[in-house]
């Protein structure tokens, strides 16, 4: 069984590990404990060590953790692909939602937030750098439309990008693909894409997430490493 408080212990040395050689601050980087298919009490445990972060796959998963949990016991973060027909959910129930990936997703959340009387929501914007027909996310043709609307939201606050990339065996595959999710981060950035914010990068997970942090990872996605292997 996972020593989850270690491993949580762990992992916040590698980030300040891998700010350290990147020359920034390990506190500007938050560490969202992938806690999506781990049972209540496991979510528990690690809220307990110090996760204030928890990142769910699935909205009808996250809903019945949530009721058991707490709303406020946690920042709840969805950082899997959001289906339509789930959205009222997601705004319900979310702090933060990474996995913004069409215009029209972005419009039913924010006709949402009006209707469920919500001020502010914070969503990330997945963008498909790798073009694999298996994941979601906008490719960067269709990526000016979308920023363009989500800059101009009364509700939804567009906050930053999210990058899913291939697996490689070599966390260092991935550095190319964390690069260019920064240089598109840095024009839309320019272009007051963010409105005052400096536009986050959510990027990393439980096997890259030390080379996405020498990338500019302002966020990272951290499962396995705490949790260890999902029964």
């Amino acid at each position: 069984m996972a020593d989850i408080g270690q491993n949580l212990a762990a992992v916040r040395g590698r980030i300040a590990d891998a700010a350290g050689r990147a020359g920034r601050d390990p506190a500007d980087i938050k560490l969202v404990a992938v806690s999506k298919t781990h049972p209540v009490p496991v979510l528990l445990e690690a809220i307990a060590a110090g996760a204030s972060v928890l990142g769910e796959n699935k909205v009808q998963e996250a809903e019945a953790k949530i009721a058991e949990i707490g709303r406020n016991a946690a920042e709840w973060h969805l950082i899997g692909h959001l289906q339509s027909n789930k959205a009222r959910k997601a705004v319900q129930l979310f702090d933060v939602i990474h996995s913004v990936d069409s215009l029209e997703l972005a419009q039913r959340l924010e006709r949402i937030c009006i209707e469920e009387g919500r001020d502010r929501l914070s969503v990330f914007v997945h963008v498909d750098l790798a073009g694999e027909a298996t994941k979601s996310g906008i490719d960067v043709a269709g990526l000016p439309e979308l920023a363009g609307y989500l800059k101009n939201c009364e509700r939804l606050r567009f906050d930053g990008l999210m990058i899913l990339p291939p697996y490689f065996e070599d966390p260092e595959a991935t550095r190319p693909y964390f690069q260019r999710l920064r240089a598109i981060r840095d024009d839309l950035a320019c272009d007051g894409g963010f409105g005052a914010g400096r536009g986050e990068l959510s990027m990393g997970m439980s096997h890259d997430f030390e080379v996405a942090i020498e990338e500019g990872a302002t966020i990272v996605r951290v499962g396995t490493a705490i949790f260890g292997e999902r029964e």
